[in-house]
């Protein structure tokens, strides 16, 4: 039996991984932004641990056996940011100083540069997403360590537009997927590095 065939049985997790990295993006993203305050924070907890964290591991699980490394760890490797964040902000956040926050946040910005490397022959929505995140994330470790709310917020003005390009690529894999044709376009790119592009 050839791999393509071994590879039809197993539905594309991407859009449910894409969306849940998406939504919980979005609620962090609003209050970075300073549209609400840190009161908001336990809706971002909550969908961090059920939709951001556990959805995304689950995607992430399910892209194994279809042979995806790279999806299989952006979606646990940003399932598992979530469900650090959650427990960071729950149990930890008042123990621990801003300057080693701002390293926490840097070192994922350097995850996910090499992340968006890999994304040069995948869709351009791919590789977009993966550009304003890491800028999302060097944006943040540069706010808490400088103290200053204009790159915090910057932060978070590219965290929603992180979140709205996640949105699309995985509204597009659902509606492309369901017509049979390109519906809402991705760009065009090679399939070596796959979320939504088989």
């Amino acid at each position: 039996m050839s791999n393509a065939t071994n590879q039809a049985k197993f539905s594309n997790p991407a859009p449910l991984g894409l969306a849940g990295f998406a939504l919980t993006t979005w609620l962090l993203s609003m209050i970075n932004a300073g549209w609400f305050s840190g009161d908001a924070v336990n809706m971002v907890l909550a969908c961090a641990l059920a939709f951001g964290g556990t959805a995304q591991a689950i995607a992430g699980i399910m892209e194994m056996p279809r042979g995806n490394t790279f999806g299989a760890t952006a979606f646990l490797g940003y399932g598992a940011f979530w469900w650090s964040f959650a427990l960071f902000a729950m149990f930890l956040h008042e123990k621990v100083p801003p300057a080693f926050v701002g390293w926490y946040l840097f070192l994922w910005g350097v995850f996910t540069l090499y992340m968006w490397f890999a994304t040069f022959r995948s869709p351009r929505a791919l590789q977009l997403i993966f550009l304003a995140l890491w800028i999302t994330f060097f944006l943040l470790a540069a706010g808490e360590w400088t103290g200053s709310v204009a790159l915090h917020a910057a932060g978070g003005y590219f965290g929603l537009i992180t979140a709205a390009l996640a949105f699309y690529l995985s509204a597009a894999d659902v509606i492309n997927e369901a017509y049979g044709r390109a519906v809402l376009p991705v760009g065009v790119g090679g399939v070596k590095t796959r979320l939504a592009a088989s």
